[in-house]
């Protein structure tokens, strides 16, 4: 900016409240020599004056001349462990098991631990745990917990 003195009228940057970004205002009002109102030449929106803020300084990184490399990190695995295990578990019971003995899925039924069942959306699954009411099977995409006759 010059040495020449604002006044109403004069164009100034101001940060606009609608718009929300730096652009070029109008000065409406002035209290002595600083500016308090303006309005934005994009929107026409009028606002009290908000000064641009200072852009930051760049940062200078200083370099370690002696910096130690960082060790490689193991990348992330997409499958739990415990995914994995029962994936391993699932192999190893359906190897020798036979889908057509496999007992049809219902609600109302009671299931034993090691039997066969063919969910109609799961799939074939062996029946891992029994509680009240409920019944665990293991399916090729992992265990679920489902309804059972208690």
């Amino acid at each position: 900016m010059s040495g020449k003195k604002l006044s109403a009228g004069d164009f100034i940057d101001s940060r606009c409240t609608r718009c929300r970004v730096v652009t070029n205002h109008t000065i409406v009002a002035m209290v002595e020599d600083s500016v308090v109102r303006v309005q934005c030449n994009t929107c026409g929106g009028a606002h009290n004056y908000h000064a641009p803020k200072a852009q930051k300084a760049e940062r200078v990184v200083k370099s370690r001349s002696v910096a130690a490399p960082k060790a490689a990190k193991e990348p992330r695995s997409t499958r739990s462990k415990a995914a994995i295990l029962e994936q391993e578990q699932w192999l190893a019971a359906s190897r020798d098991a036979d889908p057509t003995r496999a007992i049809p899925y219902t609600m109302d039924a009671a299931y034993k631990v090691n039997s066969w069942v063919n969910h109609p959306i799961f799939g074939f699954g062996l029946v891992v745990t029994v509680v009240p009411n409920k019944v665990e099977i293991l399916f090729q995409d992992g265990k679920k917990l489902l309804r059972s006759k208690g």
